[in-house]
């Protein structure tokens, strides 16, 4: 039996989905936070249990009986760490086989802003002594979409990643890694760095924009400060606008633009271009 931890979440509810292609619906169990609103799963005979990462004692019952849990990292920044720990330890209690993780990309040695708490995570997985795959996203194609539809209806957007480059693939690619490692074998102890074939700049994604809308877009890239203020002056609150500057400041470093093939190997064919994801969001047939 495996147990998708965020079930309902972007990236939990596409490797359900994968799982579901390959395995009876009674092997997979989807444990959310809010039950009700995997009513969909359950009604296709998915087994839905209540898993809030805050609530340990409800990690130990949803995890009961489970062969493999896919642990899709907490989305609450700054909270991680507790509340993988509470996972791991309740998989730990409910002798889990194996634990599969979500992490980013180089985790234990990046100076990206996002690996702190994944660097932790891992950590406490290792002391563990639980059998483990760490899976290490590098970014989705999907974090784009605000930026994509705002420059699409605008003609322009900024940023301060300079001429730095990112290897993204979608999130149905990295649900598609995750559903191999949880479906396949020989996986227990590996660590993927899982990234995209492709990388981009911001100048690139702005003419793929052009391409898909028809007009011409443009990349204004900013000085670090000059962007914190433009994001707030969005009506973004300052401690968001400061993270994304960071994260603009990694990339421009390069934090992100590694390729590998781990992830084209895992789901056997070609990352999905960025070029494809903004068709999708901009409505290009």
């Amino acid at each position: 039996m495996i147990v998708v931890t965020g079930a309902t979440g972007h990236l939990g509810k596409l490797v359900v989905e994968g799982l579901l292609d390959r395995l009876p619906a009674d092997q997979v169990v989807a444990a959310v936070r809010t039950p009700e609103k995997a009513a969909g799963l359950a009604e296709r005979g998915v087994e839905v249990r209540h898993a809030d990462y805050t609530e340990p004692e409800s990690l130990v019952a949803a995890f009961k009986g489970a062969d493999k849990v896919l642990l899709v990292s907490s989305s609450e920044v700054g909270r991680r760490v507790p509340q993988h720990q509470a996972v791991i330890e309740a998989a730990k209690q409910a002798g889990v086989r194996h634990l599969v993780y979500t992490s980013a990309p180089k985790a234990t040695t990046s100076a990206l802003v996002l690996a702190p708490d994944h660097k932790a995570t891992e950590e406490l997985i290792e002391a563990s002594g639980l059998t483990a795959t760490i899976l290490r996203n590098n970014w989705y194609n999907e974090n784009y979409a605000d930026t994509i539809e705002q420059a699409a209806r605008t003609g322009s957007f900024v940023g301060s990643a300079g001429d730095g480059r990112v290897a993204g693939a979608t999130r149905a690619d990295y649900a598609a890694a995750a559903v191999a490692v949880l479906t396949g074998e020989g996986h227990e102890g590996k660590i993927y760095e899982l990234a995209g074939d492709v990388t981009w700049t911001n100048a690139d994604l702005a003419a793929e924009i052009g391409k898909a809308t028809g007009r011409e877009i443009t990349y204004v890239d900013l000085p670090a400060d000059e962007h914190v203020k433009a994001l707030t002056g969005a009506g973004l609150p300052e401690q968001v606008a400061g993270f994304l500057a960071a994260l603009d400041a990694n990339i421009k470093d390069g934090l992100l633009a590694e390729t590998t093939a781990d992830l084209r190997a895992l789901i056997g064919h070609p990352s999905t271009p960025i070029a494809v994801t903004v068709a999708e969001v901009v409505g290009t047939p």
